[in-house]
Parts: C-alpha cells; sequence; structure tokens
C-alpha cells in the first residue's frame, strides 16, 4: 500500500507531525521558497503583462535536492498533500510544487495545520481543499512590484549609500518619506524665541518655575530686549507661592507600531477615517 505524501513549509515542524501522522505517511520540508525569480536578472517581461519567470532557488543545490526528492516520493504517492503555512506566501511555496508534479494534479490536496496537535492534525486533514490561486496571485504581485522598484533601485543606492543594499517596494516608501523630512528640516525657518525661569526657596526648599503667562495671557518673547524688559519688570516685583502640588508620572516607551496601533494613531492623532 502506497503512502500519502506531505508537504510542509518549516523543517522544524516535520518531526511533530510525523508523530502525529503515523508510518502511513512520507512528511517532507520544502524549507521555505525552493522556487522564485531569479536572483540576477529582473525575471518579470514588462512588455508581456509582466510575466513572471521562475526557476529553482540556487542555494547550493539545496533547493534543487529537496525539490528532487519531493519529486521522487509524489510518484509513488496515493495521495499528494500541500501542507504549507497558511498564508499567502505558504500558498505561493505550494503552488510552485504542485506546477513541478507532472501528471500529480488529480492527487494533489491543499490542507493547512493551524496548530501542531493531534486535533489540529485531525482538522487539516479533514478539511481539504485546492491551493487558492488569489493568494498566489497576491503573492506574486507582491514579489513582482519588488522586482520593478527594488531591482533597479537597488544599484543606485550600492554607488551613493552603501554596497548591499536593498531597495524594494517597502524601503522605497520608507526612503522617500525620509528624504521628504529631509527637505523640511533643510526649508526650516529658525524662529528666536526666550524663555523666562525664576528660582524661589524657602527655609525648607527651592524650586525653580517657568513664567508662562503675563497678566493672565499668554504670551510669546521674540527677541533680547522683550525679554530683558520682563526680567526687569519681574525683579522688582514681591512674590508669594499660593499653592505647590507634588505629583509623580510615570512615563513607559510607547512600544514599535504593530498593525492594530498603526491604524489608531492614524485616528486619533491625524483623524483618518477606518476606511482611509
Amino acid at each position: 500500500m502506497s503512502k500519502e505524501l506531505v508537504i510542509l513549509e518549516s523543517p522544524g515542524k516535520v518531526k511533530a507531525i510525523s508523530k502525529y501522522l503515523g508510518p502511513s505517511y512520507n512528511v517532507i520540508a520544502s524549507n521555505g521558497h525552493i522556487i522564485d525569480l531569479p536572483s540576477k536578472e529582473l525575471g518579470v517581461d514588462v512588455e508581456n503583462d509582466f510575466k513572471p519567470t521562475y526557476k529553482v532557488i540556487s542555494n547550493s543545490g539545496q533547493a534543487a535536492k529537496i525539490l528532487k526528492k519531493i519529486e521522487a516520493l509524489a510518484k509513488t504517492s496515493s495521495r499528494i498533500l500541500i501542507a504549507t503555512d497558511p498564508d499567502r506566501e505558504g500558498e505561493a511555496i505550494g503552488w510552485h510544487i504542485a506546477n513541478r508534479l507532472k501528471n500529480c494534479s488529480d492527487r494533489i490536496f491543499r490542507i493547512t495545520f493551524n496548530e501542531i496537535t493531534k486535533k489540529g492534525i485531525q482538522a487539516g486533514l479533514q478539511n481539504e481543499g485546492k491551493i487558492d490561486t488569489n493568494l498566489v496571485d497576491s503573492q506574486q504581485a507582491r514579489r513582482i512590484m519588488d522586482r520593478l522598484v527594488g531591482y533597479k533601485v537597488s544599484p543606485f543606492l550600492w554607488k551613493t549609500v552603501s554596497n548591499g543594499l536593498s531597495a524594494g517596494r517597502v524601503q522605497s516608501v520608507a526612503l522617500r518619506i525620509i528624504c521628504e523630512r529631509d527637505n523640511d528640516i533643510n526649508l526650516f525657518n529658525p524662529e528666536e524665541y526666550w524663555t523666562i525661569k525664576a528660582d524661589f526657596s524657602s527655609n525648607k526648599e527651592s524650586f525653580t518655575a517657568d513664567l508662562v503667562k503675563i497678566e493672565n495671557k499668554d504670551f510669546k518673547l521674540t527677541n533680547k530686549d522683550e525679554a530683558k524688559k520682563i526680567e526687569n519688570e519681574i525683579k522688582e516685583q514681591t512674590f508669594k507661592v499660593s499653592n505647590i502640588t507634588k505629583k509623580k508620572v510615570k512615563k513607559s516607551p510607547v512600544a514599535p507600531f504593530i498593525t492594530s496601533t498603526l491604524l489608531q494613531a492614524g485616528v486619533n492623532k491625524l483623524g483618518y477615517s477606518s476606511k482611509r
């Protein structure tokens, strides 16, 4: 009786999943992507509807060895279960592998393991389906955008900044934001302003206070002469401390943005709508 072939993405999951599945299954991992756009050429035909060209990854021949082993096992397997990660990268990995398995299309099924437990494995086996081409198209679009933007911009960075830098779809946008911010800094016109502080003391303690209002109105000192005039007027006055309030304030550094907190900041600080 021929075994069923289960193709994972991560080699770290092979042992655990093999234990749950038992001896009637062969479990093998792709070690991530084994087929991708070529590393030393654009790999996208911009004149032919942006058609990508895929090749086996040239990582010292490891990808080719894994693919050859998968192809050999697939020939003698009763069913082939693509169990790569449940995201668009995993979907694309499974799609690439499935396309390389000749005369096997009727035996290929897509399953996902959302948890590496006996219950999670059984649930995955009971929910067979087909590879989601929408997720594959999404992953392809991302990779093609990386190439169209980064493949041509990165060499410019190597010449002007540092060798080996990448300028993909994300880095290029970040670089533009940095450049725009740098331009804003260069265009900034500094404005002179002055502040006034006073030292107060008693038999028990001393403290420094800022001048924030004059005659209960906000003010702005824009030159030294104006500040000196206010200073001299203050020195002629008699002061009385009417109240001192002490409190402890604990501040923690803000955590780096995640998707949800980035959206919240957009709404709270920039007034963006949820749709925007």
